[in-house]
């Protein structure tokens, strides 16, 4: 019987100890740091979106061989302005920061965005921000989170 009592127990600490991931943590995926002296050839053009319950984000975008980003960037969330705009900035390693400078409701605003590569995909990156000289910005980019929920995947670039 104290064997009985004894393992009861021991199953029943080890159980309440375990601690369960709860479905609402977001996954995080950490950035790669950039490489010295990395020489990448020109990618050409380039062209995401992310498609969910008739929200759409959709990126197009050059990188040339400095690593310069230049392209265009839209959001369309139901139950929100449509806003689009263009994106100008710099690939760091596998991370684009770029400002990203749009109009909504008739209103010109810039606010920093972030997007994490990984295969054929970009992942949104979410921080802490800032507002200073007409500018939205994240207060350090080293903290971001990039959420899978958030990735904009590989498509054919449109005709304009």
């Amino acid at each position: 019987m104290k064997k009985v009592l004894t393992i009861t127990t021991l199953v029943l600490t080890v159980l309440i100890s375990c601690k369960k991931a709860t479905e609402t943590e977001p996954v995080q995926i950490t950035p790669s740091p950039p490489k010295e002296a990395e020489i990448v050839e020109p990618a050409g053009d380039q062209c995401y979106a992310w498609r969910s319950n008739g929200s759409i984000i959709e990126m197009s975008f050059n990188v040339n061989s400095h690593q310069e980003v230049n392209g265009k960037l839209s959001y369309n969330l139901v139950g929100k302005d449509k806003n689009e705009g263009t994106l100008i900035g710099n690939m760091k390693g596998d991370t684009l920061i770029a400002d990203y400078t749009f109009n909504s409701e008739g209103v010109s605003s810039v606010r920093e965005v972030a997007f994490l590569k990984r295969e054929n995909t970009f992942i949104e990156g979410y921080g802490d921000i800032a507002s200073g000289n007409d500018k939205v910005t994240f207060k350090d980019k080293t903290k971001l989170k990039f959420d899978p929920k958030n990735t904009l995947t590989k498509v054919d670039c449109k005709v304009e």
